[in-house]
C-alpha cells in the first residue's frame, strides 16, 4: 500500500514537472523573440506611436513608490500624459505624488483626487473618474508598484498599430526582495506567474491579462461597458481582457517585462495575497484550478513523506524534485533579468510547499480582504458585501476565528 501511494504521487509529480518544463520553454521562447527584435533593431517609428494617457490608481505606500512613479515620467516617447488617481488627499501616497510632480515639471502630470464609490472594487473606483479625464484615445493602466525602463511605452504601444489588437499586457518579474515575504513573492512571480502566463500565450493562445500593465483604446473599453462593467469584480483585469476578446479584438502579451517591486513585504502579506489570488482563480477556473495543484511538482513530491512515511525512497525523491525546481527557477531568473540573489532560490521548494497548502483554502472559504475591505467572492470573481449581521455573518466570523487560530 505504501509503495502504491508513492507511485501515484510520483506519476502526478512527473506530470507537474512536464508542465513546468513547458513553462521554461515558453519563457525561453518569449525572451528569444525579444532578443531577435533587438538584434535586428525592429523598433517602432514615432509616427506609429499614438499619444497615451497613463492612469496610475494609488492607495497607500508601496515599496519604492517614488522611483516607481518617476520611471513613468522619463519615457522616451513622443507624447503622453500621466494621471495619478487617488480617493483622498490624506492618503500617504499623495505626498509622494506631489514630490514626483515637483521633480518633473516638464512632464504632463495631473493629480486627480476624487472620491468615487460606484462599485465594490476600490481600484476600479479610482479608474472611473481618471478615465473620464484622460485626454487621449489610448489609455494605459499601471499599478503603483511597477517600475519600468525608458522604452516601456514605445515597446508596449508598438502593438497598437494593428487595429485588430484591443488590449496589450506585459509579462512581469518580481524585483528587490529584502525580507522573507518579499523573497517568497518574487520567487512566485518569477516562476509560477511568468511561466504560466507565457505558457498560456505560447501554447494555448490564451493571453492572460495582468493588471500591472494594460494598454487599450477608449472605444474598445466603451464597447464592453467601460470600467462600470467591472466595478463589482475582483479580477477586473481578467474580465476586461475576456470581454474585449469576446468583442472580436486580439489580446496581446508583450515580451517587454516590467518589474513588480516587492522589497519589504511581511510573510503575512505574502500569505494573504496568495490566499486571495487562489480564491480568485478557483472562482474563475473552476475544475481547471486542479491543474495548479498537480502542476506543483515540489508539493506533490513531498506528499509521500506525509502519507507513506519518511524513507530513503521518499526523501530522495523529494530532494531530487526540489533540486530540479531550484535549478529551473534560477534559469528563469537569469533569462528574465530578475537579478535575485542566487541563494534566494534555495527557498523555492519551501515556497512551493506553502503555495500547495494555500491551494486548499479557497475550497472552504469565499471571503477576501482587500485594501481594508472585506467581501464575499462569487463566480468569475464577482464581489458582494460581507454581511455584518444575520445567520450568514456567523458562518464567516467562525471561519475567521478558525483561520486566525491556525495562522
Amino acid at each position: 500500500m505504501t509503495n502504491a501511494v508513492f507511485y501515484v504521487f510520483a506519476v502526478l509529480t512527473a506530470l507537474g514537472l512536464m508542465g513546468y518544463f513547458f513553462q521554461l520553454a515558453a519563457v525561453r521562447s518569449m525572451v528569444a523573440q525579444r532578443n531577435r527584435r533587438e538584434r535586428h533593431a525592429l523598433n517602432p517609428t514615432p509616427s506609429c506611436l499614438p499619444p497615451i494617457s497613463i492612469i496610475k490608481p494609488l492607495k497607500g505606500l508601496d515599496d519604492n513608490l517614488f522611483d516607481n512613479l518617476s520611471s513613468f515620467c522619463v519615457q522616451a516617447y513622443p507624447r503622453y500624459e500621466i494621471i495619478f488617481a487617488l480617493q483622498d488627499m490624506n492618503d500617504p501616497a499623495y505626498k509622494i505624488v506631489r514630490k514626483v510632480t515637483e521633480r518633473r515639471p516638464d512632464c504632463d502630470i495631473t493629480i486627480l483626487v476624487e472620491r468615487c464609490s460606484s462599485g465594490l472594487n476600490p481600484k476600479v473606483n479610482n479608474l472611473i473618474p481618471a478615465c473620464s479625464r484622460a485626454k487621449y484615445e489610448h489609455i494605459l493602466i499601471s499599478d503603483s508598484n511597477v517600475l519600468v525602463g525608458r522604452d516601456y511605452l514605445s515597446e508596449t504601444a508598438r502593438h497598437m498599430h494593428d487595429p485588430h489588437v484591443g488590449l496589450v499586457t506585459n509579462i512581469i518579474r518580481g524585483a528587490r526582495g529584502r525580507t522573507m515575504g518579499s523573497l517568497m513573492e518574487n520567487l512566485h512571480l518569477n516562476s509560477f506567474i511568468i511561466g504560466s502566463v507565457c505558457f498560456l500565450d505560447r501554447y494555448l493562445h490564451m493571453p492572460c491579462v495582468i493588471g500591472k500593465s494594460m494598454l487599450m483604446r477608449k472605444t474598445d473599453l466603451a464597447a464592453i461597458g467601460g470600467f462600470n462593467a467591472v466595478k463589482d469584480v475582483l479580477a477586473e483585469d481578467y474580465v476586461i481582457g475576456k470581454m474585449i476578446h469576446e468583442k472580436g479584438k486580439r489580446v496581446v502579451l508583450s515580451d517587454y517585462a516590467v518589474s513588480n517591486v516587492n522589497e519589504y513585504w511581511s510573510f503575512r502579506k505574502f500569505l494573504n495575497r496568495h490566499t486571495r489570488w487562489g480564491k480568485l482563480r478557483w472562482k474563475i477556473g473552476g475544475i481547471r484550478y486542479l491543474s495548479e495543484l498537480v502542476g506543483n511538482g515540489v508539493f506533490m513530491s513531498c506528499l509521500p513523506l506525509v502519507l507513506a512515511g519518511v524513507s530513503t525512497l521518499t526523501a530522495t525523491f523529494a530532494i531530487a524534485v526540489s533540486t530540479i525546481k531550484v535549478l529551473g527557477d534560477m534559469y528563469l531568473g537569469r533569462k528574465t533579468g530578475a537579478n535575485m540573489n542566487p541563494f534566494a532560490y534555495l527557498l523555492s521548494p519551501l515556497k512551493d510547499v506553502i503555495i500547495g497548502c494555500i491551494w486548499f483554502v479557497p475550497l472552504v472559504s469565499d471571503t477576501v480582504l482587500w485594501r481594508g475591505n472585506r467581501y464575499i467572492i462569487g463566480r468569475n470573481s464577482s464581489l458582494s458585501p460581507y454581511p455584518e449581521d444575520g445567520v450568514w455573518a456567523w458562518r464567516y466570523r467562525i471561519m475567521d476565528v478558525i483561520r486566525t487560530r491556525l495562522a
